[in-house]
């Protein structure tokens, strides 16, 4: 793969330099750079010719407010559940917090299944969703290395997944939306440089038949 990434071959450098990333530099993002990574999330390939891709950028410390609560008081209800210990409890919830308070840009993805096909048995209903989710990743990642691009980095923070009832009622959102990951971006604290990641072993991840 390494022979394939370089100047001449600009998509596979920018699937090899992606990384998540946590810290972020005191710098906004202007809206029109948001709106231009969600367009080309929505280039990414899905079934029926559907778009079942709904993304709500959390523009407003209201809205963060909201959306912080919910899942806080969410997790909360499990951790105390698990029977947590109430000092570790407070330390995942703050971690949390603080992730979702210092990111410059945080947008919700969520899942619409509208254009699905209403099959009669379980087993297509669910091969059917498996479709409609695997688009919604594509989109993700189109709008991670579109971040990339405009010199941005990030991560995607799957919390929502876990309280989506709570997500949904925080920030008023259409009954239909679902929502999945968060994804929290801005300018790189520290310059990523051009750390390699380990080499990847094709024999775990590809055979042949």
């Amino acid at each position: 793969m390494s022979s394939l990434v370089g100047e001449d071959h600009p998509v596979a450098a920018a699937i090899s330099a992606r990384r998540s990333v946590r810290r972020f530099a005191s710098m906004p993002v202007d809206g029109a750079t948001v709106e231009h990574l969600v367009e080309l999330a929505c280039a990414a390939p899905a079934p029926h010719h559907s778009r079942p891709w709904r993304f709500v950028h959390i523009r407003t410390q209201a809205a963060r407010d909201r959306l912080a609560d919910a899942m806080t008081g969410a997790w909360r209800a499990d951790l105390e559940r698990e029977g947590t210990p109430v000092l570790e409890m407070d330390g995942l919830l703050r971690k949390s917090q603080v992730q979702l308070g210092e990111a410059p840009v945080v947008l919700l993805a969520c899942l619409s299944l509208g254009d699905q096909k209403r099959w009669p048995d379980a087993a297509r209903r669910r091969a059917e969703r498996d479709m409609f989710v695997q688009s919604l990743g594509a989109a993700l990642q189109n709008l991670l290395l579109a971040a990339g691009e405009a010199g941005l980095a990030g991560y995607l923070k799957g919390a929502p997944l876990f309280c989506a009832a709570a997500v949904r009622s925080a920030l008023e959102l259409p009954s239909d939306w679902e929502p999945t990951f968060l994804v929290l971006l801005g300018y790189p604290q520290e310059d990523l440089g051009s750390t390699l990641r380990d080499p990847i072993n094709l024999e775990e991840f590809l055979v042949g038949r």
